[in-house]
């Protein structure tokens, strides 16, 4: 599976603590394995469609769009989900 990240999650990446952007890089390749991804969720309400992976207090939100993997949203949990 192919997997691209959109420029908002790639900024919300570079803002990280690089130990972060380290173990969201691993997630990001776990993803490539998709649908045989442990600890992934689908997310309800107007998320619902949507997905995430967690790290400790980090989160990571992708949807899936036909043969890719699109990682929308990547930061700490307080407010995550809150847009």
């Amino acid at each position: 599976m192919i997997v691209s990240l959109t420029e908002d999650a790639l900024a919300e990446l570079s803002m990280l603590p690089m130990s972060i952007q380290r173990r969201m890089y691993k997630i990001v390749k776990r993803l490539e394995s998709w649908p045989d991804v442990s600890g992934a969720k689908p997310l309800r309400g107007d998320l619902a469609g949507h997905f995430r992976v967690r790290t400790g207090d980090y989160r990571l939100q992708f949807r899936l769009n036909d043969d890719r993997i699109i990682v929308e949203k990547i930061g700490h949990r307080d407010g995550f989900y809150e847009d």
